[in-house]
């Protein structure tokens, strides 16, 4: 499905105001800026508060790319005892764990062949309201 929204050409500004413009550039599809791999790409939404310490809030719309490796602190989905979680993914002294970014090591889970934990997808985008 395409979906398409006015895109503006000027950026704006973050910092000090600059002067605006009134005209749209062009349309510009959302799916070819969030989306690299369609076929490997599902979207999924967050419950629960877990993640707020990494921008992530309950009701939030993750995109997801299931053809991507973790790499050390990224944001994955992952299938724990059968749960999908959105966890931190991090490596460390050789070992892989999944948290939500407490440092205490009981709140790290364990990636390990003998438990039925594996990585769906990371996370490319996170999508919440502002308002």
């Amino acid at each position: 499905m395409k979906l398409t929204v006015p895109y503006y050409l000027h950026k704006a500004g973050a910092g000090f105001p600059s002067p605006a413009t009134d005209y749209i550039e062009e349309d510009i599809d959302l799916n070819v800026h969030l989306i690299k791999n369609v076929p490997a790409t599902f979207v999924i939404r967050v419950q629960g508060k877990s993640m707020i310490d990494v921008g992530i809030y309950d009701g939030d719309i993750l995109v997801v790319d299931k053809s991507l490796k973790p790499k050390n602190f990224s944001i994955v989905i992952a299938n724990v005892h059968d749960e999908l979680v959105v966890k931190t993914f991090v490596q460390e002294n050789g070992r892989q764990f999944l948290t939500s970014g407490s440092k205490r090591i009981e709140d790290k889970i364990l990636i390990n062949e003998e438990e039925d934990i594996f990585i769906w997808g990371i996370v490319t985008y996170v999508i919440h309201s502002v308002y």
